[in-house]
């Protein structure tokens, strides 16, 4: 199957601008349906649309579907746990801070998430790729850390741990499409997204019914927002996976890290959080860091 090397950043970027929309509003009902609920709401309203796309793309892409082994079982509920629990960190932080600080504390993912796919999926990068990652890194640092005033460790610590985990989920969800057999980076990387979001629905459905059965009817009655938060998250996380099935995890969210500049558009546009002078110098770096990734990387 012929593909443009250039299509895995269009892909990324795709899904950046919809995840930002679809963390803004998950953060608009954290308040209301609590952590675990607006978490919930990513997965549970996420599966239909997940399985809409697959519809469509076995209808049509020319090629089988393809088999599912236990090798891909494992990658891909090591995928879904980890983004389980970094979506819940990456809310709670929110409600301890700004929505453009806690995109970027959960943006120091970079750096971490090479080192996974160097150690566990053989992905190495040059030493360009590497600079690219650490300038843009150092942008995300800069925004996240503001000197001379009084810094919350909670938020910090919660962002990171996200970002770690974020970091581990992409590894997973790559490994999972890269055991697939089939010809079609499209059909993988679809059929990795319906059965990652189905793991993530059950786990969580079967949780909230043991532990908070009034959580789980209050997430069914906010169908109406809880809808278009779920469309968003399973059309970002198509073109996420799309991504990893064309280019190692470490550049897909390196480029990614333009997240935070769409965050920071949403924060002045919508959320009304103001963005300082020192964080236009790191949106700076982060910007001189993905074009070294995209020019030279």
């Amino acid at each position: 199957m012929l593909v443009m090397p250039w299509l895995w950043a269009v892909f990324t970027v795709i899904a950046a601008a919809a995840q930002t929309a679809r963390n803004a509003m998950q953060r608009s009902l954290t308040e209301r349906l609590g952590t675990i609920g607006a978490t919930h709401v990513r997965f549970l309203y996420g599966l239909p649309f997940a399985i809409v796309f697959l519809g469509l793309v076995h209808a049509t892409v020319p090629a089988p579907a393809p088999s599912i082994s236990g090798t891909f079982l494992a990658w891909t509920l090591f995928g879904a746990l980890s983004q389980i629990g970094a979506t819940a960190l990456m809310l709670a932080a929110m409600r301890e801070r700004s929505f453009v600080v806690t995109t970027a504390y959960t943006k120091t993912e970079p750096v971490l998430v090479a080192l996974f796919g160097v150690v566990l999926l053989g992905d190495h990068l040059s030493l360009t790729a590497w600079l690219a990652i650490l300038v843009a890194t150092s942008g995300i640092l800069l925004m996240s850390w503001k000197p001379g005033t009084q810094q919350s460790l909670r938020p910090a610590l919660l962002g990171l741990v996200s970002a770690a985990l974020f970091g581990m989920a992409a590894v997973g969800f790559r490994g999972g499409i890269r055991t697939l057999d089939t010809p079609s980076f499209v059909m993988a990387a679809t059929t990795t997204l319906a059965v990652g979001l189905a793991l993530q629905t059950a786990v969580l459905t079967a949780y909230l019914a043991v532990a908070d059965r009034a959580g789980l009817l209050a997430i069914l009655k906010a169908w109406r927002p809880s809808l278009v938060a779920g469309f968003l998250g399973a059309f970002a996380s198509q073109f996420w996976f799309l991504a990893f099935a064309l280019e190692t995890v470490a550049k897909v969210r390196t480029l990614a890290l333009v997240e935070v500049i769409f965050a920071g558009l949403v924060s002045g546009a919508i959320i009304k959080q103001a963005t300082s002078p020192r964080d236009g110098l790191a949106i700076a770096l982060i910007v001189v860091g993905v074009a070294i990734l995209l020019s030279f990387g």
